[in-house]
């Protein structure tokens, strides 16, 4: 599958092998406002922030009115966690860590690109501070975290990281 923007509208489109072409399958794509899954590494927990682990423990927990738990769901490959994301909602996450204080994803090649479409389909995208398209390049492989999804995951991720405690 291809998934294609101009800035205006994500669409998806499918190989049909039978022709060696891709149609217009997913016609304007919207990432659900929030969904049930969120997408990371969980061997990397020990490394993590106090607000990540906070974050995660929280979509863990039982709670009907919010509809937790969350469904952990992590391929390892970026674009297919994000694919994922982008069809069904929740967030995927990259969070920096004590071995890799700036993160580890690439602002130019990785996050922007992936940002672009996310926001394009009604997501939201930050390194937990900032907008990760406001965030301006100073070197062309400058890391960033990443936490991209629905606009209302994303927005809680970010209130976890900036030290929500319940």
């Amino acid at each position: 599958m291809l998934i294609y923007t101009t800035g205006d509208g994500v669409h998806g489109f499918t190989l049909d092998p039978s022709i060696g072409e891709f149609l217009l399958s997913h016609e304007n794509i919207q990432v659900p406002k929030q969904g049930k899954i969120y997408s990371v590494n969980e061997g990397n927990y020990k490394y993590w922030g106090d607000g990540v682990k906070k974050y995660i423990k929280y979509l863990q927990e039982e709670d009907k009115r919010t509809g937790r738990p969350y469904t952990g769901r992590y391929v390892g490959s970026m674009v297919a966690d994000i694919h994922r994301t982008l069809l069904y909602g929740g967030i995927f996450l990259y969070p920096a860590d004590t071995r890799y204080p700036q993160g580890k994803l690439r602002l130019m090649y990785e996050a922007n690109p992936m940002s672009f479409i996310m926001e394009q389909a009604g997501g939201a995208a930050t390194d937990g501070r900032r907008r990760i398209l406001d965030i301006l390049p100073e070197t062309l492989h400058q890391k960033t975290p990443l936490f991209i999804g629905s606009e209302k995951d994303v927005a809680l991720c970010t209130e976890f990281l900036n030290g929500r405690s319940l």
